[in-house]
Formats: structure tokens, C-alpha cells, sequence
């Protein structure tokens, strides 16, 4: 048989164990009573208290303060409102009705993303303008232009900016037209039938509506970059709307990079979208409003290119030449590679040649508006509270504008040739021979810049 291990407990240590856990017993037993007898003291010490309180005489309590003055009688709580709940309203979704609920009276005009007609609404009998959207093919999915538009639309509510009613469809996927309020004029036509042009009262009061929209659109973060006389819409109550926001797209601050150059009707388009830049803000809408401004005075476009070159070869005759001192990151614009920009150069001609009947504020109001440099124009909001609008003559009241016949009704309009808004593709690119024919007279004449 195997031997005792010598790891095992001798009986020595068996008894030392037993003797600590017999003493751990007893403590324990101890405290449990001596616990017991506190619990027990304090639960008679109470019951004596309460009966000590009980055979306490009642003239041993202390007497009450005597109230020396009329203490107001405590209001009674007003009773509660009942609490009303918040309603907000929000859009439901729901079907788009059919084009069929609208009776086509005459086709008013048709550019480069879209028709419009003068329609009547079946339902109600009102008179609205339906624009069917230049859709494209069905797999090229449904066009970002009118998605734009849409967006815009919807986002936009001013008095100043057309009003989009619904978007309604035909029977099949290529068909989706816009209900918009309907106007009676756009200015280019208007203008083209005028005999004289609008009043100088008639003018501020046509250029501060046009502003105001602009400004709207630009405190929400949106360019509508195609701003031109035949997207500015009239009634016959002298209010002025902008329409047609299927270039709009949203900027930041910083600009983004690679933004489209290709944007805003030629005769209206800014000097820096012309020579290539892809970065750019609101300034290009300003140097529309200012192409706007002069147009209204002369019944003519200011600036009649008849393409890119030309068309900056106007600009620069009208405006003079740019230079590092008056337009400092010129050079680095990928177009005016093709110019040799001279260091120094003239200051630029007045306008007052041009605009004699301007007075000085105007002048300066035009001159900033039309600045080459796109960081020396002005915001929409610095353009209202220019000096030029609070002089003689003073904004006309849309209660005394003067109404025209309408050619939006059912004759159709006769239009002089203009240009279209671009088309989607790739910006043309200027070379050093481009500039020869349209600009070789300037640079001859002047020897102040040449190619």
C-alpha cells in the first residue's frame, strides 16, 4: 500500500481549522443578537414617545401669532388650457394628373429645353402655361436640366420668380409637361414691338423686381445662369417674374470646382465664362443683370457677338482690356492664353457715350454691374440700395405701369433672331489665330493688346 503524501494535513492543522471556524460562528451569532437588542431598544423607545404625546395636555401648546395686517387671499389657480397640438403640414403623395385636363388655346414660344403653350384648365377654367420638357431618349433617364428646374421651382417661393403649380403627364414616358402661372409678355418681345423704350421711372421700377429675385436666389444658394430679357416674363400689372430655371444649380462658398462654362445665353454671358474659367459664384448673374439693365434702355442687346471670339472682342471694346492690375488672375484663365495682355493699359472708356440720357448714379451703377473683374462686381443686395434708385425720377408704381396687347395670345409672336442657350457638350477653346478677324482692328488701332 502506497505511503501517507507528504503534502497531506497532519491533525494538528484539522484542529487549528476546526477551532477558527467554531470562533467565526460565535462572532457571527453575537452580532446577530447584539443587533437584535438595538432593534428591540429603539422600537420600545418610540412606542414610549407616542404615549408620552398622547397624555400631553392641550394648554401646553404654543399660542398663535396675532395677525396684524390683511394678508391677501391666495388667488385661485386659473384653470388649465387644454394643450393643442401642432399640426404641420406636409406634401402627400399622390398621382400626377394627365396633360387631357388641359385645353391647348395657342403655342406662345419654344427654346432650347422645352415648349410653352397657353393652355386652360378644364377643372377650374383658369388660364396657366403648360411646358412640355425636351426629354431625350427614355434610356438616357429623365434629364437633369428639368430635374433642375423642378427643384428649383419647388424650392423658390417669391413674388418676383414664377410660380410652379404642378407637373402633369401624357401617355407615355416622354411626355411631362409643367403648370406655370401664365404671363401676359416676356421684356425681349415687349421690347421688340415698343416704339420708345420704357421710361426712366419704368426702368428702376423693372430693375428692382428683377433684383429682389435675384437676390432671393442667391441668399438660397442657387445661380440661375441663363438670365436674359426672354426669361423675364410681364403681366399687365407691372409685375416682373423669372422663368425658365433649367440651367439653375446650386454654388457654395468657396465656388466649386469644374462647374460647367458652358452656361448663360451668349449675348449675356460674363467675361471669365468666355475665357475658360470653370469656377465661378453669383457674380456671372450680375454681369447679366447689368447686359439686362443697359438693354432696357436701349431697346437692343448691349452685347451682340456673333460667337465666343466675337463675342469677347465686343466686350473688351466696350469695357477696355484687362490687365494684372485691373483683373490680377486673368492670365491663368485657360482662353487668355491665346491674348498677349499688355502690362499696363488705358482706363477703361465711359459709358456715358453710349448712354447719354443715364444720369452719373446710373452710369456708375451700369460701369460696376459690367466690371471685368468678376470680384468688383456687386451683389444683388448692394445694387438695391444703390443711390441710382432713390433719385429723380423715382420708381413708378405697378398701379400706373402702362399695359400692352398680349403675343401670347392666339396670334403668334414675329421674334428677331437671337441665340439660344447652350446646348450640353464641350466648351470651344480659343486659339492664338481666333482672335485675328475679331479683334485685329482694337489691337491696330490702339496697339493696346493683340494675338
Amino acid at each position: 500500500m502506497a505511503g501517507k503524501s507528504r503534502w497531506a494535513d497532519d491533525d494538528a492543522d484539522a484542529q487549528a481549522r476546526k477551532r477558527e471556524k467554531e470562533e467565526k460562528r460565535r462572532a457571527k451569532a453575537e452580532r446577530e443578537r447584539r443587533a437584535a437588542e438595538e432593534a428591540a431598544a429603539q422600537q420600545r423607545q418610540r412606542e414610549q414617545e407616542a404615549l408620552q404625546a398622547d397624555d400631553r395636555p392641550t394648554d401646553h401648546r404654543p399660542t398663535k401669532r396675532r395677525r396684524l395686517s390683511e394678508e391677501p387671499a391666495p388667488e385661485e389657480p386659473a384653470p388649465e388650457a387644454p394643450l393643442a397640438l401642432l399640426r404641420l403640414t406636409a406634401p402627400s403623395w399622390s398621382p400626377s394628373r394627365r396633360v387631357s385636363i388641359f385645353e391647348q388655346l395657342n403655342h406662345i414660344d419654344e427654346g432650347t429645353y422645352g415648349t410653352v403653350s397657353r393652355v386652360k384648365d378644364l377643372s377650374t377654367g383658369s388660364i396657366v402655361a403648360l411646358k412640355k420638357l425636351k426629354m431625350g431618349r427614355i434610356g438616357d433617364g429623365f434629364p437633369d436640366m428639368a430635374l433642375r428646374e423642378i427643384q428649383t421651382l419647388q424650392e423658390c417661393r417669391h413674388a418676383h420668380i414664377v410660380d410652379l403649380k404642378e407637373v402633369v403627364v401624357g401617355t407615355t414616358l416622354l411626355d411631362v409637361y409643367l403648370v406655370m402661372e401664365f404671363l401676359e409678355h416676356d421684356l425681349r418681345a415687349l421690347q421688340e414691338d415698343m416704339v420708345e423704350p420704357f421710361l426712366p421711372s419704368e426702368i428702376k421700377t423693372l430693375m428692382l423686381q428683377i433684383t429682389s429675385a435675384v437676390e432671393y436666389l442667391h441668399d438660397h444658394w442657387i445661380l440661375h445662369r441663363d438670365l436674359k430679357p426672354s426669361n423675364i416674363l410681364l403681366n399687365n400689372r407691372g409685375q416682373t417674374k423669372l422663368a425658365d430655371f433649367g440651367m439653375a444649380r446650386h454654388f457654395s462658398s468657396p465656388p466649386l470646382a469644374n462647374m460647367s462654362q458652358l452656361v448663360v445665353t451668349l449675348w449675356y454671358r460674363a467675361p471669365e465664362l468666355l475665357l475658360g474659367t470653370s469656377v465661378y459664384d453669383s457674380a456671372i448673374d450680375m454681369w447679366s443683370l447689368g447686359c439686362i439693365f443697359g438693354e432696357l434702355f436701349g431697346k437692343e442687346p448691349l452685347l451682340q457677338g456673333k460667337n465666343e471670339v466675337d463675342q469677347v472682342g465686343k466686350i473688351f471694346a466696350l469695357r477696355g482690356t484687362p490687365t494684372e492690375a485691373t483683373w490680377p488672375s486673368v492670365r491663368r484663365l485657360p482662353n487668355a492664353r491665346a491674348l498677349r495682355l499688355p502690362s499696363t493699359a488705358p482706363p477703361p472708356p465711359s459709358l456715358r457715350p453710349a448712354f447719354p440720357l443715364l444720369t452719373t448714379a446710373g452710369v456708375d451703377l451700369l460701369s460696376s454691374l459690367l466690371e471685368l473683374n468678376p470680384a468688383g462686381r456687386p451683389s444683388a443686395t448692394q445694387v438695391l440700395t444703390h443711390p441710382y434708385f432713390t433719385e429723380d425720377p423715382r420708381p413708378k408704381s405697378t398701379a400706373m405701369f402702362p399695359t400692352f396687347p398680349s403675343k401670347a395670345g392666339l396670334e403668334r409672336r414675329r421674334k428677331k433672331l437671337s441665340p439660344n442657350a447652350p446646348m450640353r457638350g464641350e466648351a470651344p477653346r480659343f486659339g492664338a489665330g481666333d482672335f485675328g478677324a475679331a479683334l485685329g482692328p482694337i489691337g491696330e488701332g490702339g496697339g493696346v493688346w493683340g494675338v
